[in-house]
């Protein structure tokens, strides 16, 4: 589950930085406008895994700034890292 967890880490930062680089620089052709789509919609929804992540887990461990970033910038993967936090203990 571990090594799931990290290709997960490494996809979605990837995934993240060709939707930030087509802020900076757009693709053409309409990529661009699905890209920003894509990237609207990315941000919501790791915005609501953050508040399920805050729900879920915040009984359970301190939370920091850096496990709310952590949660927004990798979504479920954060999340099923911190689960086997939590399994662990």
């Amino acid at each position: 589950m571990n090594y799931i967890i990290k290709i997960g880490y490494g996809l979605t930062s990837v995934t993240w930085l060709v939707l930030l680089f087509n802020l900076i620089m757009p693709f053409d052709n309409g990529i661009g406008m699905i890209l920003y789509i894509f990237l609207a919609f990315m941000a919501v929804m790791h915005g609501l895994q953050v508040f399920i992540f805050h729900t879920l887990f915040s009984p359970q461990l301190t939370l920091t700034a850096k496990d709310y970033a952590t949660a927004y910038l990798f979504g479920v993967f954060a999340l099923l890292s911190y689960r086997q936090k939590i399994l662990q203990k």
